[in-house]
């Protein structure tokens, strides 16, 4: 048996961290606003006729294997630790090959491993005769992940890999809600830039600090995540109503709050690059993630992309990335 499997990365447009529990719970009306790219993350497993099982990366170009005998090894493997923990939970009775791979840039801030591990959980338990209802998916993949990193899991990533599409995921004491915007998907992509600026970044170390600042009640924390939860309704209204001179002054009001919320969220390359990219036609920026290096989206006034993108391409080492809005969530197909 042959099982594929596949979900899109993100553009994360506003609200990043407050998605962070408990965070969101202190600040009423907490949302996040972004959009899944055509930056997949694949999973595909075969079936193999003997109990040796092959954990394989592309993309970071490792592999090892073990036996199913040694299944509770994998709770305590190192060597993809993402993949190696999902399989322990999910604990398979054959033997098998897992090629995973991603699309997007390491460290790209695109929420890259939520999308491998909402892949890698739509194939494992498919492989495991569909033992979880999909709709426990977000929630095993947040709280597996937050094993791996040693911190708190935001959870927006997770819904854009599910779903797909533009989103704005709202948390609230009942639960969290995922609600598809109805945005100009093709105005999007006209207007949208996204350059990866060759510096990985390690998202869990910059929202540990802020989580635990806001949880010790600093009270400029809580001042400046009520702006996180504003820029965001913001965002949502202006995306809604096609407005994207709003959206562009939501970015700029944004952009100055998170630098103060994390003054390391930039590095003076990427300062760099909104500069420059400012200067040729984009009108907005929002580091993608926790920042720290990864990716920049940029909003671009209109027939502006072009320019702004060959202005950043021209930078060494820099990658001008090419996307899609990817309308389709986690896919799953078996032969």
């Amino acid at each position: 048996m042959i099982i594929e499997s596949s979900a899109p990365t993100r553009v994360d447009l506003a609200g990043g961290t407050i998605d962070i529990w408990p965070l969101y719970l202190f600040h009423p009306g907490a949302s996040t606003v972004n959009f899944a790219i055509s930056l997949r993350a694949t999973c595909r497993i075969e079936t193999r006729d003997d109990d040796r099982i092959i954990l394989e990366s592309r993309d970071r170009n490792v592999v090892f294997e073990t036996q199913l005998s040694a299944l509770d090894e994998l709770a305590k493997e190192k060597r993809l630790e993402l993949i190696s923990k999902l399989v322990h939970f999910f604990r398979p009775t054959v033997g098998f090959h897992l090629v995973a791979n991603s699309q997007a840039p390491a460290g790209a801030g695109l929420g890259g491993s939520s999308a491998l591990a909402i892949a890698c959980i739509g194939a494992l338990n498919q492989l495991s005769g569909n033992r979880f209802d999909r709709n426990k998916f977000i929630v095993l993949a947040a709280n597996i992940e937050s094993t791996v990193i040693r911190v708190p899991a935001g959870f927006q990533d997770y819904y854009a890999a599910f779903y797909g599409s533009a989103s704005c995921i709202y948390y609230r004491p009942e639960g969290i809600e995922r609600q598809a915007l109805e945005v100009d998907v093709s105005e999007l992509e006209r207007r949208i830039a996204i350059c990866y600026t060759g510096e990985p970044r390690l998202s869990g170390i910059n929202n540990w600090e802020m989580f635990k600042r806001h949880i010790d009640g600093e009270p400029e924390m809580f001042e400046m995540f009520g702006r996180i939860r504003d820029s965001a309704i913001r965002m949502r209204e202006a995306l809604t109503a096609n407005d994207w001179e709003r959206a562009a002054a939501s970015m700029r009001q944004a952009y100055p709050n998170r630098k103060r919320l994390a003054p390391n969220i930039t590095t003076p390359q990427m300062d760099a690059l909104v500069e420059k990219a400012l200067s040729h036609g984009a009108v907005g920026a929002k580091v993608c993630g926790a920042g720290g290096g990864g990716c920049i989206a940029f909003l671009c006034a209109e027939g502006k992309k072009p320019e702004v993108e060959r202005a950043l391409g021209s930078e060494e080492g820099v990658e001008i990335l090419e996307w899609r809005v990817a309308r389709e969530g986690l896919v799953v197909t078996s032969s």
